[in-house]
């Protein structure tokens, strides 16, 4: 599988896995070794063939939703390595999960330090994780717009979650999603400003586009 990024100090891997396109991610200390994944979608055997070589600290599940946890099961049997979620998601998990992503903690990869940034809407436990100016979004962010909510209510929390959280980030940040292509904080913003400046009915919710909503 290719390297997605890398530099003198890690290296990042995107992995497709599954029919729905799921991303799943791995960060590797280059230093050390030590790596971590982020999401577990249904093809863990693609998943753990890229692991190979490195000792796997951490399995990090951005949120509760089946498609990225279809397979969780398996990737922790065969890596045997802690499992965390946020606590407001974690009744989704198959079994406890070893340790809690909490806001504002940080996660030692080896070398490293990934930066758990809570990001509620999409699920009440969305988490995004940061690595320097790379920002790991689960399904809070995407290309063109945020992730499916049921509700404006939780739309509205979406956006906040954003717009505070995110967008606060440098425009350089690389914004690696749960589902399809990178973007950056800069274009995320432009296309935010579009949707921002437009008038929305009160009960906007679901596939919400910042430049067609």
């Amino acid at each position: 599988m290719p390297i997605h990024f890398q530099n003198e100090r890690y290296r990042i891997h995107k992995i497709v896995a599954s029919p729905m396109a799921n991303n799943a991610y791995i960060i590797v200390c280059k230093a050390t070794g030590e790596s971590v994944i982020i999401d577990a979608p249904r093809d863990a055997g693609k998943i753990i063939e890229e692991v190979k070589g490195t000792r796997v600290r951490a399995i990090l599940i951005t949120h509760r939703h089946g498609d990225h946890l279809e397979g969780f099961e398996k990737l922790k049997t065969e890596t045997k390595a802690a499992a965390a979620i946020n606590h407001e998601d974690a009744s989704a998990m198959p079994g406890m999960p070893d340790f809690y992503l909490t806001d504002g903690d940080i996660i030692p990869v080896g070398h490293l330090a990934l930066k758990v940034i809570h990001t509620p809407g999409h699920t009440p436990g969305a988490t995004c994780l940061l690595l320097d100016e790379h920002l790991f979004t689960g399904d809070t962010l995407f290309p063109g717009g945020p992730g499916r909510t049921h509700s404006n209510a939780e739309l509205e929390q979406e956006i906040e979650s954003i717009t505070t959280k995110l967008y606060t980030l440098p425009d350089t940040t690389r914004v690696y999603p749960g589902h399809g292509n990178d973007t950056t904080i800069a274009q995320s913003k432009e296309q935010y400003a579009v949707f921002a400046g437009k008038q929305h009915a009160a009960d906007l919710s679901g596939d919400v586009s910042w430049l067609r909503s």
